[in-house]
């Protein structure tokens, strides 16, 4: 009979073998082959090496790489050892002599085929499951660097008592150990069993017993090994109870224990541990009684207990004791849930104050000044205006603003104003010809920030800039105006060699530079270049003459990538936004630390209740992490990205956060403390939007500390609607200027409404104070309308607007011909018991590219008013004038004078057809509305082209002045400040 370790071997057979020609080209192709794809992993790994060099961040890239190779070989090795030292001891303990049967005779020619293989097939099996399992693991960095680095939170949960960083970094990591535990015993089992049946040790059909002596305690001491880990896991499950999510109608994605996991679960998976325990212990026996039958049984009773321990018992004790008095039941669990959440998303400090939501003056009038010291009502929607931006301040084709502007906060004429601001980035699309050169070489970058005041519109519904032009001058004095790095900067440049570069282009021509930074990596080594070729699928980089000495590539330029790249631990904020900063232009990116590890705190999902009306209708306004699921949120760090040199400094921001500080100790020097950010940097630093509404989204149930209230849902909110627009989607908050009632000045502040659920009155105003330097930074205030009366929310304010039978006409005359209106944002002030809403009105259309302002609407209590200017509305609405409004010699009706008499002779045939058009609409007259309003249009247009002739005249740069006429299809020359010309450059830099 053959011996087990293999057969007779059988008479060789000579084949042809291929020409010394063919074998030489062979093995030439093959060598290539494995060197093209040396070469294209080295690119990959050298490239990222180079660019996390660059930015000074190598020693997070250094830190993840040590780590993954750590766990790759650490892990892989074992899974290796394990299957590879099964595979061994199955063959070792093969019996000498094979049954006499068909099912053996068949497997002997499988046998003699291995026999010489035996030792490859060994090393390719280990290796294999090395391989897989070693690359498994390195995708735990994360989980393992935050176990060996924890630190504590210094709170405990309320059911174990154990510290939150046990759930938050130690569970995750012990959670994997058990799955690579469990992984290895079941290869184990199976290469155990297949080696065993191979070589005779089970038998499936031949006679006698099915397995051997040796293979049965092989076999069974897997078994066992596959018991203790599930007895490991029942242990774990207990733990596991207060981070499990399970559904409840107080809540989607509720988190921790409820009454059926503290009395049912809980000792089911201490009663199934223990009988884990012992089946481990009855298969570790068969090493000395060679028999099955008490395991078997043994693991039979596991499975059956976990059927009836582990899900019938719970059902029985939900369905009898919970359901007949859930409240009472579920009361003290809620309560712990409702602690938990608060201080896990950091709402356990918002304030919650009645609010009648009425007001409390009989005599209207004497609110209007106090309109003014409760708020700096913005009427500048940024997320409208970028067209106007684009075509007023655009200059060239190559040039573009995001599609949604941002609001910050600069000093003018010595009171700080909230202004909205855009980069003017670079738009490959717009270039004149699109080819390697152009696209890399020669158009890299943006130049200038381009801003205009929040509260204020000229004579023509055009923004009016504080800063403009090309290059930009105006209130932000001096700074470094190129734009290397941006929103709209996606792909790659290559600056800084004998290739010059179009810096900016006026009257007399174009205006070349070269990048003097230290950014990006450097091209003149050809190792680097032969690399980027490969890593960029672009040849032309290795031989391309346009570079050379001194050439530097540029890529990862969008801010937020660059964070991510420099801090992949960390959740990005959406919305990164530029400010003017020592004299140079920073972005500023808010970040996150988040784990889903916090017991009892419910889950939420940071990509939909960070989404809103604006990210559903404009993909560069991103959400976060969009299937991320956390219970535990920080904004913990500040980022900024200097947009010349592209340089990323990441400052502490929340100095408590448990999270922040055991990333910190993984990847010191990387973060630097919060004293390290300057005054000037601190005056821009804001409150984020994305965190603002996963706060706002929790507190439509969680404003409620009382656990029976919260169970009864009759309190629970939620985010309105956006009423401007057919989105159909959440309202975005606001950042405005405004005072609080109890709060004795104005404040930058983020602002939201809330409704009662499934209805459309208001529930409640939110706000937080958005103001880094202020000392209630963060503080969430809500104030609270009764429910015993109904105060119109943000969709029946709409409504009404739109409903009124003089807005409603106005309206529709607004948009005659083929004019369109939009919406601007629709704020909400508490003023004196009761609530002001002001929305701005633009008009786009006629012959113009992009929307301006042409009417505001304001409602307070009963009052509504649309009219052509804030002051105006206000003043109907409350039946004053403010105190504060300028003298009529500071103001004017009439469109912006001018030195040119042809300017000017154009402008006052608009002011003629202005009024001709207001005398036809009184009577009614729509005939002649429209003459006049065709009139106007073409006086308008007139007016722009004498001045445009005249800019060029006198050798001015081309681009039209804030001041220039505009045409109008729709309405008139507006009653507002007096239009402003070009802003000249002040002393001042920075943020003022």
């Amino acid at each position: 009979m053959p011996d087990r370790g293999g057969g007779p071997t059988g008479p060789r057979i000579r084949v042809g073998r291929p020409s010394r020609r063919v074998r030489t080209l062979l093995m030439t192709l093959g060598v290539l082959a494995v060197l093209g794809m040396a070469f294209t992993m080295f690119a990959g790994f050298w490239t990222d090496w180079l660019w996390f060099r660059s930015v000074k961040y190598s020693s997070v890239f250094t830190t993840m790489l040590w780590t993954k190779i750590g766990l790759f070989f650490v892990f892989g090795l074992l899974m290796a050892l394990a299957v590879g030292f099964n595979i061994w001891l199955a063959h070792r303990l093969r019996p000498p002599l094979s049954a006499m049967s068909m099912e053996q005779q068949s497997l002997d020619r499988y046998r003699m085929g291995i026999a010489p293989f035996k030792r490859w097939l060994l090393l390719g099996i280990t290796s294999l499951v090395g391989l897989i399992a070693g690359a498994s693991a390195s995708s735990q960095w994360r989980t393992w660097l935050m176990w060996v680095n924890g630190v504590p939170f210094h709170q405990k949960d309320p059911q174990f008592h154990l510290d939150v960083s046990f759930y938050a970094f130690d569970l995750p990591w012990y959670r994997f150990l058990l799955g690579f535990g469990f992984a290895a015993a079941i290869l184990s089992l199976i290469a155990a069993a297949l080696t065993h049946y191979l070589y005779g040790g089970l038998r499936i059909t031949s006679p006698g017993a099915r397995a051997t002596a040796a293979a049965t305690g092989h076999l069974s001491v897997l078994l066992g090994v596959f018991v203790a880990l599930k007895a490991v896991a029942y242990w774990l499950d207990r733990y596991g109870l207060a981070v499990k999510s399970s559904d409840f109608k107080a809540t989607d994605n509720w988190t921790g224990l409820r009454y059926v996991d503290a009395n049912a679960y809980l000792p089911a998976k201490t009663i199934l541990f223990c009988i884990a325990v012992i089946c481990a212990l009855l298969f570790f026996a068969t090493l000395w009684r060679r028999t099955w039958q008490l395991p078997v049984i043994g693991f039979g009773l596991m499975v059956l207990s976990a059927i009836l321990i582990g899900g019938l018992y719970p059902a029985i004790v939900q369905k009898f004791q919970v359901q007949p008095n859930e409240q009472a039941k579920e009361a003290p669990y809620v309560q712990k849930n409702l602690k938990a959440t608060r201080e896990a998303y950091g709402i356990d400090g918002a304030k919650v104050s009645d609010y009648s939501g009425t007001s409390k003056t009989q005599d209207k009038s004497t609110l209007r000044d106090d309109v003014d010291s409760t708020a700096s009502i913005r009427i500048l929607d940024p997320n409208i205006v970028s067209p106007t931006f684009q075509q007023l301040q655009q200059i060239r084709n190559y040039y573009a603003f995001p599609t949604n502007l941002d609001v910050d906060r600069y000093t003018q004429d010595g009171k700080v104003q909230d202004t909205v601001i855009g980069l003017r980035e670079l738009n490959l699309n717009g270039i004149p010809k699109n080819n390697w050169i152009n696209d890399h070489f020669r158009y890299t970058h943006g130049y200038g920030v381009v801003a205009a005041k929040g509260t204020d519109a000229d004579a023509n519904g055009q923004p009016v800039f504080t800063e403009s032009d090309l290059p930009s001058t105006g209130d932000l004095g001096t700074y470094e105006q190129q734009i290397y790095y941006g929103e709209k900067t996606s792909t790659y440049s290559i600056v800084g060699g004998p290739q010059k570069e179009i810096d900016y282009s006026d009257d007399s021509g174009e205006k070349t530079t070269s990048y003097k930074g230290k950014s990006g990596v450097n091209l003149a080594n050809p190792i680097n270049r032969a690399a980027y070729a490969v890593a960029f699928s672009e040849p032309q980089i290795l031989y391309s003459g346009a570079i050379g000495e001194g050439s530097r590539i540029l890529y990862n330029r969008t801010p937020k990538e660059r964070v991510e790249a420099v801090a992949p631990w960390l959740t990005i904020d959406g919305d990164a936004y530029p400010a003017v900063v020592d004299g140079r232009i920073q972005w500023i990116v808010d970040a996150y630390t988040t784990t889903n590890g916090y017991p009892y705190a419910s889950r939420t999902t940071l990509g939909d209740t960070t989404a809103d009306s604006l990210t559903a209708t404009n993909n560069s306004r991103a959400v976060v992490a969009q299937q991320n699921q956390v219970n535990y949120i920080r904004n913990s760090v500040k980022a900024t990205v200097d947009a010349y040199t592209g340089e990323v400094k990441l400052y502490q921001w929340d100095t408590e956060d448990p999270v922040l500080k055991t990333w910190m100790k993984a990847f010191p020097g990387t973060v630097q403390p919060k004293t390290a950010i300057s005054k000037s940097l601190l005056a821009h630093l804001r409150y984020p939007q994305d965190l603002f509404k996963v706060q706002r989204e929790l507190l439509t149930r969680y404003h409620v500390t009382n656990a029976q209230t919260f169970l009864s849902g009759s309190e629970v909110w939620q985010v309105p609607d956006d009423p401007t627009n057919k989105s159909g989607n959440a309202v975005p908050p606001y950042y405005l200027s405004m005072k609080m009632p109890d709060q004795t000045s104005q404040t930058f502040s983020l602002t939201t409404t809330l409704t009662p659920n499934g209805r459309d009155n208001l529930s409640a105003f939110m706000s937080v104070d958005a103001q880094a330097d202020s000392s209630d930074y963060g503080k969430i205030r809500i104030l609270k309308l009764p429910t015993s009366t109904t105060v119109d929310g943000p969709k029946q304010v709409q409504s009404q607007f739109n409903s009124e039978q003089d807005i409603a006409e106005s309206i529709k005359l607004l948009k005659g011909g083929d004019s369109d209106i939009e919406y601007g944002n629709l704020l909400t002030v508490p003023l004196d018991g009761g609530l002001l809403y002001v929305e701005p009105v633009y008009v786009r259309g006629g012959g113009l590219k992009y929307p301006l302002l042409r009417k505001v609407l304001v409602s307070y209590g009963d009052k509504t008013a649309f009219e052509d200017t804030l002051d105006e509305a206000l003043n109907k609405v409350f039946g004053a004038e403010s105190s504060t409004t300028p003298p009529p010699d500071e103001g004017t009706t009439t469109p912006p004078t001018s030195s040119n008499p042809t300017v000017q002779a154009a402008l006052d045939d608009a002011q003629k057809a202005f009024d001709a058009g207001q005398a036809a609409l009184k009577k009614g007259d729509w005939k002649a509305y429209g003459e006049a309003q065709k009139d106007l249009e073409d006086a308008l247009k007139r007016a722009e082209e004498a001045q445009s002739k005249a800019d060029k005249t006198s050798g001015g740069s081309g681009s039209k002045s804030s001041s220039s006429p505009s045409p109008s299809s729709s309405a008139s020359p507006r009653s507002s400040a007096s239009p402003r010309s070009s802003p000249s450059p002040s002393e001042s830099s920075g943020s003022g």
